[in-house]
């Protein structure tokens, strides 16, 4: 035998037998896993059921969770954007540097393609003076209230 066989242990006392004499020895020796065939085996965190993956399960909960798409906006709103722009004789191009958008924002508005966004339909608004949420879209917008 060479000494890389040997196992040389630095700081620790050799550990005698004891007997035990009441159950509170024997549970000290359990939790120290002094007995033999008493320590707990633990699976680091290994979900049994899910060992082999199921591919085709995950996939249709995945089908079946999708998210629907937001909505898209109401070509009324489009229409409406339209003729209020034809009106005052204004390109997409010069609404959109008026509301500080690029003109295929507009392009999308108009085309209903686009998911509405509040402060560019307020803008739109604005610069058009037509209603474009809410009830009655297309609707001239009066001036400010006077009180």
């Amino acid at each position: 035998m060479s000494d890389w066989d040997t196992k040389l242990v630095i700081g620790q006392k050799a550990k005698a037998a004891k007997v035990t004499r009441n159950a509170s020895d024997l549970n000290g020796a359990r939790r120290a896993g002094a007995i033999v065939g008493t320590e707990k085996k633990t699976t680091g965190g290994v979900n049994k059921a899910h060992q082999g993956t199921d591919h085709q399960k995950i996939a249709k909960l995945d089908r079946e969770n999708e998210v629907a798409p937001p909505p898209k906006i109401s070509p009324t709103v489009g229409k409406a954007m339209q003729a209020a722009r034809m009106e005052k004789q204004l390109s997409q191009k010069d609404v959109a540097q008026k509301i500080n958008e690029k003109p295929s924002v507009l392009q999308d508005y108009e085309a209903g393609r686009a998911i509405p966004n509040p402060q560019i339909l307020a803008k739109l608004e604005r610069v058009l003076g037509v209603k474009l949420r809410g009830t009655d879209i297309g609707k001239k917008l009066e001036g400010p209230k006077k009180s």
